[in-house]
């Protein structure tokens, strides 16, 4: 039953960074990764980038974005992921922060591609080309984990 508190934690912190950590009870901490997250949405024009790419206004979208804001959120997102996972109770590998470190780095670096990589000649933009990011960082963090993990 345990290993289902780290999954609502993940979905949890998916829906909004620091939900999980009032799950935790780990109440200051929750209200700064929310208050942070408000923060860099605004500050990124990120709901409105959401909006423009859900409607197929890639260009728009890339337009509107403060890419110095946004490049913060790949961090703080899977960093609030990691922190809720670890705070739960469970316990994990001492690799276990790798998949949500590298996912972090492909997602801040697709966002940082988003304006001009196309994907199959289609220009995804700043939500969905990072998005797809996240596959190739979760699969090398698995891979160094379970690497790392035959030597300790």
């Amino acid at each position: 039953m345990r290993k289902g508190i780290v999954i609502e934690n993940i979905l949890w912190s998916i829906a909004l960074p620091g939900f999980a950590q009032l799950l935790n009870k780990k109440y200051l901490k929750g209200f700064f990764f929310i208050g942070l997250e408000f923060l860099i949405n605004i500050q990124a024009n990120f709901n409105q980038v959401i909006l423009l790419s859900f409607h197929g206004r890639i260009q728009e979208a890339i337009e509107i974005t403060n890419f110095q804001w946004l490049m913060f959120y790949p961090c703080l997102y899977f960093f609030a992921m990691w922190d809720a996972c670890r705070d739960s109770g469970v316990k994990s590998s001492v690799f276990a922060y790798l998949p949500f470190v590298f996912s972090a780095y492909f997602v801040t670096a697709g966002l940082i591609l988003s304006p001009d990589l196309k994907v199959f000649g289609k220009l995804l933009g700043p939500v969905w080309l990072p998005m797809l990011f996240v596959i190739p960082g979760v699969c090398i963090g698995f891979i160094l984990k379970k690497i790392l993990s035959t030597f300790t």
